[in-house]
């Protein structure tokens, strides 16, 4: 308000409240909080969606791996004479579609190779390496080595494989859901 009497020259020269003398203030403190609001937004956003994702204790990565790692021999060690509890064995570590698609090929095409050839499998996975985790999923890199014999081939033949293992946590267990040979 300008006061009486006094052109608005005077008035800013007298200190005394002008339009413009204020609203540049204003409009810079409206401003200051406009991006400090923004900020705290964004900051929240990252706490809750984004870090989750990124945070990984050592627990939790080293659970993952030796899961894939336990299903990977269990997937890739069988003998004719323990198919059934073999094939048992690995089901335990898997889940979903690849479930499904190991008892079927475990059922048409190992068993029948297993028992008719005499084919012994045994693996050992020497590593495995966290390559993504997230709270219900993760992916593995799995290096493996794997000996297998037959009636036909009675000394033992080697193959060193690497295996992209994809895990699903299903009832607070990390479960093979995919099988990738690399």
């Amino acid at each position: 308000m300008i006061a009486e009497g006094f052109t608005p020259e005077e008035a800013a020269r007298k200190g005394r409240w002008t339009p413009g003398r204020w609203s540049g203030k204003v409009g810079a403190a409206l401003l200051m909080l406009l991006v400090a609001t923004s900020l705290s937004v964004l900051a929240a956003l990252y706490w809750s969606t984004y870090k989750p994702d990124r945070d990984v204790n050592s627990e939790a990565a080293k659970a993952a791996i030796t899961a894939a790692s336990e299903g990977t021999i269990a997937i890739l060690s069988y003998s004719p004479d323990t198919l059934d509890r073999d094939f048992s064995t690995a089901r335990s570590h898997l889940t979903g579609e690849f479930l499904t698609y190991y008892d079927n090929f475990s059922k048409q095409v190992v068993a029948p190779a297993a028992t008719s050839n005499g084919v012994k499998t045994s693996a050992v996975v020497l590593r495995g390496a966290l390559t993504e985790f997230h709270p219900d999923s993760a992916t593995v890199l799995v290096f493996a080595n794997q000996s297998t014999q037959s009636q036909d081939r009675p000394e033992p033949v080697m193959k060193s494989s690497t295996v992209l293992v994809t895990l699903t946590k299903a009832d607070g267990k990390w479960l093979i859901s995919q099988f990738n040979p690399a």
